[in-house]
Parts: C-alpha cells; sequence; structure tokens
C-alpha cells in the first residue's frame, strides 16, 4: 500500500473498509472508542487496525444497538450506509466525519476523538 498521506478520500475509506473488514468476527475486541447518543444508541466506533485508528459508522436511517437485526429496523424503512475513514487524516482532511442513529444525524470531530482515545476514554456520550 502507498503511504496513507499521499491516498484520496475514496482511497483512504476504501483502504479503512478493508483493514475493519480484516479484523474478521472479532473486530468488537479491536475497538478502542465507541460513540453513543443521549439515549444509548450505537452513533460510531473507532477500531485499531493495521493501518492505524479506522472510523466507522452508518450513515442514513438504521436499526441500533447490537441486539438488533439491521434487516429490521425500528423506524427506519432501510439500513444506513456504511461509512468508514482513518480517523487521523493529513492537512486537507475535513475534521468532521459523518454519524447517525434513531435520535437523527451527527457530524463527529476526529480530533475531538483521538483526544478521547489518548485520554484512553472508551466511550464518548453526546448530549
Amino acid at each position: 500500500m502507498s503511504n496513507l498521506a499521499d491516498l484520496s478520500p475514496a482511497e483512504r475509506q476504501l483502504a479503512a473498509r478493508r483493514a475493519v473488514d480484516d479484523l474478521g468476527q472479532g473486530r468488537d475486541d479491536h475497538a478502542v472508542l465507541r460513540v453513543r447518543c443521549g439515549r444509548s444508541h450505537h452513533v460510531a466506533t473507532v477500531f485499531d487496525t493495521t493501518v492505524g485508528a479506522v472510523y466507522e459508522s452508518s450513515v442514513g436511517p438504521h436499526a441500533h444497538g447490537h441486539r438488533d437485526f439491521v434487516d429490521e429496523p425500528h423506524h427506519a424503512s432501510r439500513t444506513g450506509t456504511r461509512f468508514a475513514d482513518l480517523l487521523d487524516g493529513d492537512r486537507f482532511t475535513d475534521d468532521l466525519v459523518p454519524a447517525h442513529c434513531e435520535c437523527g444525524s451527527y457530524e463527529l470531530s476526529r480530533t475531538d476523538m483521538r483526544r478521547a482515545i489518548d485520554a484512553d476514554q472508551h466511550t464518548i456520550q453526546l448530549t
């Protein structure tokens, strides 16, 4: 793989998705940060992968919670779209990344998530 700083946004996202997929079924063991909304719905996760920290969220309406089946969303008519990207970006990378849960859409700061990880915080609770 070429230098991650030289990748286009689409290539960065593809590399991030592949890195999370490579974690396999034990990927939850590699989660370093989880983001939850004020009602404790799952919003996003940051995983430790071979290419570094990878942010992953489902964007758009989708089921929430680990016991929900993706094909049976609560109030949504379809499942969300997977969004994954490297957490660390260069100076041209937007700080904000998209996220969504049953409560609505969010934009999360890469910088804030990096600070939480560096402070050994495992969960961010949105207000």
